[in-house]
Parts: structure tokens; sequence; C-alpha cells
């Protein structure tokens, strides 16, 4: 009995292997693909039912919160502004901090916002997600049909490798395809939440500037003083 060499067995193992990911990746890609559109749907709608808030209407309101700069004032300023419900939500919880001290109200404050900030990558997470794989995914779905489409070419089956050369188009076709819609997606909505996390930094730095106001003590006048 022959002994068949090693790299024969680790050829055959790694052969398998791959043949073996053919099928994931197709329904990987097929995923990714669905999701893609999905997703595109749900931006655009997103933009449609998107608030809008711009430099003159977050002056206006600093300065309303401002005069006479009382907690309730700022509630009431803040509910009346055309802004995303979560961040009132956010302003909403700062002012409602008067029994606080400056330290704990801040850090309460960087806590808030570190939440927004975690809920908006936690967004764009798995749009990334499918533009780097989806690309990776096509080039895979293009290498592995080509080995035995590349052996059958030797044996003279010009059918088997006309069926690897289309499965290997579709594949990349798909792969680039979803990628690069993730990619439009994750862009737009990475400008749209730096520009509400920049909003909502501006209207929560000025809460606490006025609740830290609010809250101080007022200055003791000395007995027979005038």
């Amino acid at each position: 009995m022959v002994a068949v060499p090693g790299s024969e067995i680790l050829s055959g193992a790694l052969h398998v292997v791959s043949q073996s990911l053919l099928i994931p990746v197709i329904a990987g890609l097929l995923l990714f693909m669905v999701y893609a559109i999905v997703t595109l749907g749900g931006l655009i709608s997103e933009y449609s039912g998107r608030i809008r808030t711009d430099v003159k209407e977050l002056e206006s309101a600093i300065k309303s919160i401002s005069n006479p700069g009382t907690p309730e004032k700022i509630i009431e300023v803040v509910d009346s502004m055309d802004i995303p419900q979560s961040q009132k939500a956010v302003l909403t919880d700062i002012a409602g901090t008067a029994e606080l001290g400056p330290k704990s109200r801040e850090a309460l404050a960087r806590k808030l916002i570190e939440n927004e900030e975690l809920k908006a990558a936690k967004s764009l997470e798995k749009t990334d997600i499918v533009t780097r794989l989806g690309p990776t995914l096509g080039l895979m779905g293009t290498l592995i049909p080509m080995g035995p489409g590349l052996a059958a070419l030797g044996a003279g089956d010009i059918n088997t490798l006309a069926q690897a050369i289309i499965i290997a188009f579709d594949t990349t076709v798909v792969g680039l395809a979803s990628g690069g819609i993730a990619y439009i997606i994750s862009k737009v909505r990475r400008r749209w939440y730096e520009e509400y996390l920049s909003n909502l930094e501006t209207m929560a730095e000025a809460v606490l500037e006025v609740m830290d106001n609010a809250t101080q003590a007022p200055a003791k006048t000395p007995l027979g003083s005038k």
C-alpha cells in the first residue's frame, strides 16, 4: 500500500474547506444585499422625517433659557423647541438636577451624552460591517469556484468552467453593491449623528451653566452694611 504524501492530505483538506465555504458565502452575500436595500429604505424614510436644527434656533433657545435662568424655564424652552425627542429627554434630565452639585451634574450630563454617542455608534456598526465584509465575501465568492472551474478547463469541460465564472461574477457584483450601498448609508448617517451630538453638547453646556448659576447660594450681606 502506497502512503499518501502529507502535502496531498493537507491540500485535499484545504480544498474541502474552501469548497465548503461557497454556500455560506453566497448566503451571506444575499443577506447583506437584502439588509443593504432595507436599510437604504429606512435611510430615505429617516431623511423625510429628520428634524433639522439651525444655529439661529440654538442661539435663540440659549438666550431664552438664560433669562430668567431657572430650571422651570429651561424645561419650558426645551419642550417648545423643534428638536428630536431624545435630545429633549437629555436636556430635561439635566434641568431636573437642582439637588445635585456642579460636579455631579456635569458628570451626569457627560454620561447622558456618552449614552447618545453609544446609540449612534451602535446604529452605524451594522452598515460598517457590511461595508467591510461585503467586498470580502464577494472576493471569496469569486475565487472559490474558480479552482474547480480551471480544473474542469484542463479536462475540457467548458460547461463547468462557464458555471464557475457566472458564480464568480455574480458574487463579485453582489458583494461590491452591498458594500457600496452600506458605505453611503454609513457616510450619511455619520454626518447626521455628528450634527446631532454637536447640537446636544452645545445645549447641554448652556443648560449646565444656567443650572450652576441658578443653584448657587446667594451671597449674604453683612449686618450693618449699606
